[in-house]
Order: C-alpha cells, then sequence, then structure tokens
C-alpha cells in the first residue's frame, strides 16, 4: 500500500509542486558549477543587449548575461531562505515551549510577548531588524528569522498546550520526568509533522520577503547577488531594457509557489488541513483497535437494504478529536419507513450525511461495517479507480438524500427541469431529451402542476413547498432503494407539511423505496414510520415500534412524547419542554442525559449504560420502564 506522502504526489498540483521545488535545488546544488564562469564574465561592448538567441534575457550594465546571473544566484537565495527559516523555526519553537519549560509563573510573560509579537506585521519587524543589524546577507537572514518567529511560536505554543492534555504526558509527569525530558521524549515528536509542513510554507514567504530586502539594499551586497540583487540592478534600466527586470522577478515568484505547493502537499498527505487535523487518522486508528472500547461487531443483516455497525464520526477539536456521533448501529430493510428523532444537535443529519457518505474532510467517518445494498461503503483499504466509481454509481441511482432547505440545495442560476435532468444524464444514461421528459414526469410524480411549464423556471419562482416537492422530485428521479429526508417538513405550514408526508408515503409505497425520516417532532415521525430510532448526545439511546411510543421505556423518550402539544394540552399554561439542553460534543461520563433526567442517580452520573436488545425493541438506561414521578413537574 502506497503511503499518504506517495498518494498525494500522485495529484496533478503536487506533482506539479514536486517537479518544481526538485528543480530549484537542483539549479541550488549545480547552477553555480556549470554557469558561474559564464555567469560572470564581462563584456562592456554588449552592455544592456536585448534577449538573444545566445543571451536569452539579455545581458546586464557590464554585459553579463543575465538568464546564467539567475541560475546562479538561485544557490545564495535558497541557502538564505532556508537559514532565515532556520532561525524561524528555532526561535518559535524556543518561545513555544517557554510557557511550558518556566512553568506557569514566568510563561505567562512569555505568552504576553508573543502576542504582542503577533500582532505587528513581519514585513514592518524584518525591516526593523535590518536597519537595526544594518545592511548585509547575515543580518537580513537574522532579521526575517526574527520577524517569523513569532508565528512559528503561536503555532508550537498551541500544538504544545495540545499535547500536554494527553494522558500520557500525565503519566510521564507523575513518573517524575521533567519538563526538558518530556518536552524532547514527548512533545516535540509528536509536533514535529505540523512545524515541517508550516516551515515549509513559510520558507515561501521568506524567500519573498527576502529578496524585497535585497531589492531595497539592505540584503545581498555587491560583489554577492541573489534574485532581489538582481531585480534592483535591473531595474534602473527597465525602460531601455523591460526584459531584465522580468526574469529575477519570474524566478522569485516562482521558487515561493514551489515552496507553498510543497508544503500544502505534505499538509495534504499527512491530513494537517488545519491545527485540530493533526494525529486524527492516527487517533482514528487507535480508537478503531483499542481493545478497552467494546465495538459492535453483530453480523450484518443480510436482507437490509442498510446496515450500520458501530458508525462514528468524528471532527478535529484543536489536537483530539470530537465525536459527536458515536456507536450507533442499524437497520432498515426494503420498503421500510424508519424515523430518527432527537432534538437539534443530536447527530441526526451527521448520520444520514455519513451513511449517504456526503461528509468530507475534516469530518472522519468510521464504522465496523457499513454496508448500502450488499456494497460495504467503507472498505477504503481496497479502494482503486474502478470500485470508487462503482461505490458512486450505486449512491447515485440507489441512494437519495432530501436536504432540509430546498432554496440551498437547488441552484438557483439554473432552471428545475435542467437540474432533474443533469441526475438522468450523469447516472441514468439517458440522453437529453430522455433525461428531459422524465424530469418533467418526476415533477408531475410529486404532484407540481403543469410540470413541463415548471420545468423551464427557476427555484425563486416556486413556493416552499413546490421547492420541497422538487427536491423530492430529484431524490427519485431514479427509483432510489432508500430515501433519506432530514426534516423535509421545516418552515412549512401543516396543510403542506401533510402533503410533503402524504406524497413521500406514496412514492414509498409505489417504488418500494426504504425511508429514513429525520425529525425533532415526534408526532411527524409516528405518522410516517413503523419504526422509531431515539437519538441523544450522538447514539441511539432506544429503538422501538412506533405504536409503542406511548410505551417508551427510556426516560428522554416519554418526555418526548410528553413535550408534544395535543388537543387536550392546556391552552392557559406555557408550552411543555425539557429542562436543560443537551450536552456539546466531547467526552462523556455517565449516561449522557443524567443531567436532565428525574430519575438518574450516582450510577447514572459514573457509568454509561449500553443498548440493551429485548425483542424488536433497544434501550440504553438503567432504569428503564420506571415510571417517571410527577412528569408534569418535569416537563415544563
Amino acid at each position: 500500500m502506497a503511503t499518504p506522502i506517495k498518494r498525494a504526489f500522485r495529484t496533478p498540483l503536487a506533482f506539479a509542486a514536486l517537479v518544481m521545488i526538485s528543480i530549484v535545488a537542483l539549479l541550488a546544488i549545480f547552477g553555480p558549477i556549470i554557469w558561474g564562469a559564464q555567469a560572470s564574465e564581462v563584456n562592456i561592448s554588449n552592455m544592456l543587449a536585448p534577449p538573444s538567441w545566445e543571451h536569452w534575457a539579455g545581458t546586464d550594465a557590464l554585459g553579463r548575461d543575465l538568464f546564467t546571473r539567475v541560475l546562479v544566484a538561485t544557490r545564495l537565495t535558497v541557502l538564505l531562505t532556508l537559514e532565515a527559516t532556520a532561525i524561524g523555526v528555532s526561535g518559535g519553537i524556543l518561545f513555544g515551549c517557554g510557557p511550558f519549560l518556566l512553568g506557569p509563573r514566568f510563561g505567562k510573560a512569555v505568552t504576553w510577548f508573543i502576542g504582542i509579537a503577533v500582532a505587528f506585521p513581519g514585513l514592518l519587524l524584518a525591516l526593523f531588524f535590518a536597519i537595526i543589524f544594518g545592511a548585509g546577507a547575515s543580518s537580513a537572514a537574522l532579521a526575517l528569522g526574527l520577524a517569523s518567529a513569532p508565528s512559528f511560536a503561536r503555532l508550537c505554543q498551541t500544538l504544545v498546550a495540545g499535547i500536554l492534555a494527553r494522558d500520557y504526558v500525565g503519566a510521564a509527569q507523575i513518573s517524575g520526568s521533567g519538563r526538558f525530558r518530556i518536552l524532547i521524549r514527548h512533545i516535540l515528536p509528536n509536533i514535529g509533522e505540523p512545524l515541517i509542513v508550516n516551515a515549509t510554507i513559510g520558507a515561501g514567504s521568506v524567500l519573498l520577503s527576502f529578496a524585497g530586502l535585497s531589492f531595497l539594499g539592505l540584503g545581498v551586497q555587491a560583489p554577492a547577488y541573489d534574485w532581489g540583487r538582481l531585480l534592483m540592478e535591473c531595474l534602473r534600466s527597465i525602460y531601455v531594457h523591460p526584459i531584465a527586470s522580468v526574469t529575477p522577478g519570474v524566478a522569485v515568484v516562482l521558487a515561493g509557489l514551489a515552496f507553498n505547493l510543497t508544503g500544502e502537499s505534505l499538509a495534504h498527505a499527512l491530513g494537517i488541513t488545519s491545527l485540530g487535523d493533526l494525529g486524527l487518522r492516527a487517533k482514528i486508528r487507535s480508537l478503531r483497535h483499542d481493545p478497552s472500547i467494546t465495538l459492535d461487531t453483530d453480523e450484518p443483516t443480510q436482507d437490509a437494504i442498510v446496515c450500520v455497525r458501530d458508525l462514528h464520526v468524528g471532527f478535529p477539536a484543536g489536537l483530539d478529536i470530537v465525536e459527536p456521533v458515536r456507536g450507533v448501529s442499524f437497520d432498515i430493510f426494503a420498503g421500510e419507513a424508519v424515523g430518527l428523532v432527537g432534538e437539534s444537535g443530536c447527530g441526526k443529519s451527521l448520520t444520514a450525511l455519513a451513511v449517504a457518505q456526503l461528509l468530507e474532510e475534516p469530518a472522519q467517518v468510521w464504522a465496523h461495517s457499513l454496508i448500502f445494498h450488499g456494497t460495504e461503503l467503507l472498505d477504503c483499504g481496497n479502494d482503486n479507480k474502478e470500485t470508487t466509481k462503482a461505490r458512486n454509481h450505486l449512491l447515485g441511482t440507489s441512494m437519495a438524500m432530501i436536504f432540509q432547505d430546498p432554496m440551498t440545495s437547488l441552484n438557483p442560476t439554473r432552471r428545475v427541469g435542467e437540474q432533474l435532468a443533469e441526475l438522468g444524464r450523469v447516472h441514468g444514461g439517458l440522453n437529453h431529451r430522455q433525461a428531459r421528459l422524465r424530469a418533467i414526469e418526476r415533477l408531475g410524480a410529486v404532484r407540481i402542476t403543469n410540470p413541463e411549464r415548471r420545468a423551464r423556471q427557476y427555484p425563486y419562482e416556486f413556493s416552499g413547498g413546490m421547492r420541497q416537492r422538487a427536491m423530492i422530485g430529484v431524490g427519485v428521479m431514479l427509483t432510489p432503494k432508500l430515501i433519506i429526508a432530514d426534516e423535509p417538513t421545516t418552515a412549512l405550514d401543516v396543510i403542506v407539511q401533510e402533503q410533503i408526508l402524504d406524497l413521500l408515503g406514496a412514492i414509498r409505497r409505489e417504488d418500494g423505496a426504504a425511508l429514513l425520516l429525520i425529525s425533532h417532532d415526534v408526532s411527524v415521525v409516528r405518522e410516517v414510520c413503523s419504526r422509531i430510532l431515539v437519538m441523544y448526545a450522538g447514539r441511539i439511546i432506544e429503538e422501538l415500534p412506533s405504536a409503542d411510543l406511548d410505551q417508551a421505556r427510556h426516560p428522554y423518550t416519554r418526555l418526548l412524547v410528553a413535550a408534544v402539544p395535543n388537543m387536550t394540552t392546556d391552552i392557559t399554561q406555557p408550552l411543555p419542554t425539557i429542562p436543560g439542553r443537551p450536552p456539546e460534543p466531547g467526552p462523556i461520563v455517565g449516561c449522557s442525559f443524567s443531567p436532565r433526567c428525574p430519575l438518574a442517580d450516582d450510577r447514572c452520573r459514573s457509568t454509561d449504560p449500553d443498548l440493551i436488545t429485548n425483542g424488536n425493541t433497544r434501550v440504553a438506561c438503567w432504569h428503564a420502564g420506571q415510571p417517571l414521578v410527577q412528569i408534569a413537574e418535569v416537563v415544563e
């Protein structure tokens, strides 16, 4: 299997970065050896000559060949850039680790100093230090290094703070290891990757800044020369010899771009698109193989259209990850309607997006198994172009996703019929005429009057209910096996809500499609679905038939049902609510519902209950089925 870096450099952009940085490195090594004598050859009789076959970029005021001088200047430019970058990274590590080494008393002063230094623009700091140190290559390198140190220090400080929160650092401190030993053995090895990546990206900026200092006369001094010095010398004759100033300028831009693209490619290869991505994949791998974590390893149900076992969704948070979806398992069978309910922020939509493979980085999805229509969707280790194409075709033709807000799901600049027809052409293999007729037919099937005229209209010409019907039309364009409807009736009046729900039911009956209906409204789900999954704080806490919803065993489910007003609700009283709010994503000790549960005891607050199966129901509660005392007082 290819390493992440090898895979990253297979992309066209990363390959171009590799080629560019390799050319820069080769010119820096061999340029002075090959062209050094030619670049220094003075020819007074050929001063300021225009470009020719003999002198591709012309000559300077002493008749020296400009193109070879630019090639030879690569070595000094790159060496000074690396020197300044090394000074910046070293200073950044020193100041970034200072608060940890000095302790909280003196470390706070270092933190204040870093904050003040970061507030100043880097180029102004570089000019300030360059004036103090004086003109010269070494002085300019030191000035740029010190100017870039604060940004590296802030990065290092953030990374160190995240590592210090790890358990193994705490164990090392308890064992008596000193701060310097912890820094060398535990901290620096774990922050090396992002520092290298940011140093590579920062080298491009340092190169541009160094060229600027030399251009101003504060950098390299004659007779030595770098690209900035050549640019300054050639600028004097720009009106009579404009191509002379272009050549070193192009070299500066291309080399800076090479450093930046290489850094970005390394970041992508290592999974570091932000600070929070550091170690995310490694953390996921450790979660998959952590023996202390019990996975739901039940064998997949053979006849289920969707089979999910131990689904997790993780997002970067500092140097760790949070899991807003954790350990979700369920089955959906052909033609079945299943409801997924819970308050906002419980992970319902993330679960659906993970099943539909619509989550992108930095989100990470992993599971014991995630099978749709007989195909394992997370078999990433065996991915190739053919399997990826086949999986995308399966998802595009057999799974439909109806989003919560159709106005943001439909392209406002394209006609509705075109958007439906595109799906038929891309995934259904239809020609333009067939796709257009199919789009009109589908708009009619979702009860949009005069579908031929409506197909030529834009989304803003549709009402809210019509846009939602059009989104359903997009979903059933190719007769899917599963329809995922994420809050399809949000912001619609009750009459239109009833029409949309009736439409989904009719489509499910006619096409035999399974339906996963996501909603926070228990009454809506109860009307449409035969089975209900109750979700709270990223996990399923109860599963039961909708007919048994009034006999739910989990306190959260019973409080949800009690919070729904009905015809007997006293209108003179405030609407019932569940006190408190769901917890924020992150580590949870004990039952996640215990802070809001009227039955919670010490066991609930210390130990998270397992999801226990009992016949056709599942529940995760230490007090499942126990009566809620004075439920009217709880739901208020």
